[in-house]
């Protein structure tokens, strides 16, 4: 049971602590959103090594390994997004009555360098982990990519939950390019091929012939993919899906408001 608790605990813990300190980061005031892009960026490089350095290894410390190196890379990713580094040409709201085609054009515009930037990040992770026997971190990356880019055009067809609260005020005009209804044909679709995917990362990772690093490594990807549906059900929902990561916002947001109140109160000492 161990070798199923463990993995499985780990990938939602560090999925809930990664996405809560890529908030937490982005609602610092800017000095503190650029010294998490430096340190960020360093991990991200670091993590791509680690991926080459784990690439043969089919032990379960490689399959952990692998899986993290992945997550650090995504995350660096995530926060050049939403910190406005790495978003697309278009900065402004889509204009109101756009339809069709020209609003699937301005979407695409609003998170192009964001896209293509995890079209050449995807590229490396292939890269460095081609040839080898551990492909948990390319498993991993394809179903954050996959996973993430349903979960973009279910908001473009329309969902009822948007999670508005992960977005930081610089890129809430990205609300305008969202549509909200209560269900798209799309989403069912895509969970149910989602579903389908666990279940059989789930039935490989149940076979005692398996090796242990194999195995370990099916059920870190299972339950990143579970977690990932979970978010996708949540769209349609009428629940607040920020509510595991309050800590992160309300933290940030503090730390923001803190700075832009210190130099206020600096001056009116000063004016004394």
């Amino acid at each position: 049971m161990a070798d199923i608790l463990v993995p499985v605990g780990f990938a939602v813990f560090i999925w809930w602590f990664s996405t809560g300190l890529i908030l937490w980061l982005d609602r610092l005031p800017d000095t503190g959103v650029r010294w998490g892009l430096v340190i960020s960026s360093a991990l991200a490089v670091a993590a791509l090594f680690g991926l080459a350095h784990t690439k043969g290894q089919g032990s379960v410390t490689g399959a952990y390994c692998a899986f993290t190196c992945t997550l650090i890379i995504w995350g660096w990713h995530e926060l050049t997004f939403l910190s406005g580094w790495l978003t697309g040409p278009r900065r402004h709201a889509l204009a109101p009555g756009t339809t069709g085609w020209p609003r699937f054009v301005q979407s695409v515009r609003a998170i192009l360098w964001h896209e293509m930037g995890l079209l050449a990040m995807g590229a490396a992770v292939v890269a460095v982990t081609w040839g080898g026997s551990n492909t948990v971190g390319l498993w991993t990356f394809a179903v954050l990519w996959t996973m993430r880019l349903s979960a973009k055009l279910n908001l473009f067809f329309g969902v009822r939950n948007f999670s508005e609260a992960f977005l930081p005020p610089h890129l809430k005009y990205l609300q305008s390019f969202f549509r909200r209804r209560r269900m798209n044909a799309f989403l069912p679709l895509a969970v149910a091929a989602a579903t389908a995917m666990a279940v059989l990362l789930v039935q490989t990772a149940l076979d005692p012939t398996l090796p242990a690093g194999t195995r370990a490594g099916h059920w870190l990807v299972a339950a990143l993919l579970a977690l990932a549906i979970v978010e996708h059900v949540l769209l349609v929902l009428p629940l607040e899906s920020t509510a595991l990561w309050r800590w992160a916002i309300a933290r940030g947001d503090a730390a923001a408001a803190a700075a832009v109140t210190s130099p206020n109160k600096e001056g009116l000492a000063h004016a004394r």
